[in-house]
């Protein structure tokens, strides 16, 4: 198992609860958020692909390809520069290990799990489903917020005080219509 693909084990088992703690993401592929936004860019859908993008997640690669992120980088002892090293890209990307889909920063997945076997609208309309095929993020609220503090948290170099509920009322997307 890659570390990428261990993390994102790591992250469906922190979400997923009950009996559905025995699931495989290995299994699933990452197809990248462009792929997500054709079915999530509308209001029907809850027009959740403008919440990611106006998100500071949205530009979280890109906060690495700045000086303060490098000299952040150096002062760790890391050799290479921030947007290399693994240890920053951990928590500024998705878990793939796509350069493409890196650049785009803590986008879908990395929160909802692989989508190459929920992405069609037939499995996406039945939950149960779904959740079988790799989506992740119907948790009840403390298993969400541990997923956060997964990056959040006193490891990071530029932590400030983590406040759950001010920082989901950002984040947090409406679900679907049905």
């Amino acid at each position: 198992m890659t570390r990428w693909s261990s993390r994102i084990a790591g992250i469906t088992l922190a979400l997923l609860p009950g009996a559905a703690l025995a699931q495989d993401t290995t299994a699933f592929s990452f197809i990248g958020v462009e792929k997500c936004i054709m079915c999530h860019k509308s209001e029907k859908s809850g027009n959740q692909a403008a919440v990611w993008k106006q998100s500071r997640h949205a530009e979280a690669y890109n906060t690495l390809l700045t000086p303060r992120a490098d000299s952040i980088a150096k002062s760790r002892g890391f050799a290479t520069p921030a947007k290399d090293a693994a240890e920053c890209l951990a928590c500024h990307t998705m878990a793939s290990s796509k350069v493409e889909d890196q650049k785009m920063g803590v986008q879908c997945e990395a929160c909802h799990g692989p989508g190459s076997a929920y992405k069609s609208l037939s499995v996406m309309k039945d939950k149960a489903k779904s959740m079988a095929a790799g989506l992740t993020g119907y948790a009840d609220q403390a298993a969400i917020e541990k997923q956060c503090r997964s990056c959040h948290n006193e490891k990071s170099p530029s932590f400030k005080a983590f406040n759950f509920d001010e920082r989901w009322a950002q984040i947090k997307h409406p679900k679907p219509a049905a």
